[in-house]
This record gives structure tokens, C-alpha cells and sequence, in this order.
């Protein structure tokens, strides 16, 4: 079920190289969302969660969820207090990922043009816009996951792990150098 998240934090994005989640896997794209307790974005995650599992489990969705929920390999969405990250506390965290051989993520910026990495930005730390899929997986790895679909720029915000490049404000200007003042 897709669910279009707003102005959400952006945490651990993977978004323009997939990146193996075990040594020799196969690749996959991520991001998490940090999304605050009771905001229309959580409301919106825990219906799409019920729903789902409903439609897939039947009478037991609720017991599955219940055995899921907590574990962040079987729940793609966990209170953040139980991870050790800057920013996530007081948080919930939605993880959600794209298999690599199911195309790129689509990433834009505030006037939908697309964006690449040069153009530094989405980052870890900044607010964004979301496409996700919830979805419940039966079989080998039975739990409640998450696609990524697409992410949209919204605005800047603290950078996690210094991952914003500098502004150009934050530096002096430094006028010309004098062995070049004759030439001016």
C-alpha cells in the first residue's frame, strides 16, 4: 500500500548507489524516515500497517504484528528510542528499502527536477517528502516491510555525521590575492 510521507527527517540514505546489506548480498537502496509520535505521518504508517496486515493475514494480523513489532528485522517501523542515533530519539523510525534490480529510486528536489549526487543533497539530516510501499512478506523472512519508492527535497536541516556540504557562507571572502592586484 503506498503511503506519501511529508516533510519527514531523512536518516542513513542510500539513494543514489545501492549498497549490499550483508558482505556479497545483493544491493539494495534505503532510507529511513524519523517520523514524530502522533503526527498525520505516523497515523498514516500505522493504518497502511493494519490495513496490510489484515488483507494479508486475516485473524492473525494482529498476533503477527504483535511478534513483529519491536524487532527491526521484521518491522520496518520501530520507536526510535531503541536505536542509538543521533536525532532519533523521541522519534519513530520507518526503514524502508529497493532491490537494485528493480530500478532506481526516484530522487528530485522542490521543483520536482531530478537530482544527483553533486547536487549534495538529499542528505542525512534534512527534511523531505517520501513514496513508500507497505507491504507484509510471508515465507523464509515472514514480517512487515517497506518499500522505497521515491524521495523528494524539501528543506535543509542539522546534517547527521557532517553529511551537509558547507555553505558558502561559512567561509571569509578573501578578495584577490595581492600578487594578482596588478593584473585588476
Amino acid at each position: 500500500m503506498k503511503v506519501q510521507l511529508v516533510g519527514v527527517r531523512l536518516a542513513f540514505p542510500d539513494l543514489f548507489e545501492a549498497k549490499p546489506f550483508e558482505a556479497g548480498g545483493p544491493k539494495r537502496y534505503s532510507a529511513t524516515a524519523l517520523i514524530e509520535p502522533g503526527s498525520e505521518n505516523d497515523k498514516k504508517i500505522r493504518a497502511a500497517i493494519a490495513e496490510v496486515a489484515k488483507e494479508k493475514w486475516g485473524k492473525k494480523a494482529e498476533a503477527n504484528l504483535k511478534a513483529y513489532a519491536g524487532n527491526s528485522n521484521k518491522f520496518c517501523y520501530v520507536d526510535g528510542a531503541t536505536k542509538d542515533y543521533d536525532g532519533f530519539e523521541g522519534m519513530w523510525a520507518l526503514s524502508s528499502h529497493r532491490r537494485e534490480i528493480d530500478g532506481r529510486v526516484t530522487v528530485i528536489g522542490r521543483n520536482k527536477e531530478a537530482l544527483t549526487p553533486a547536487d549534495g543533497k538529499p542528505y542525512g539530516g534534512c527534511y523531505v517528502n517520501m513514496l513508500v510501499d507497505v507491504w507484509a512478506q510471508e515465507g523464509q523472512y515472514p514480517g512487515m516491510r517497506c518499500g522505497l519508492l521515491g524521495v523528494q527535497f524539501v528543506k535543509d536541516g542539522d546534517a547527521f555525521s557532517g553529511a551537509a556540504p558547507a555553505s558558502p557562507d561559512e567561509f571569509e571572502d578573501l578578495g584577490v590575492p595581492e600578487e594578482d592586484e596588478a593584473l585588476v
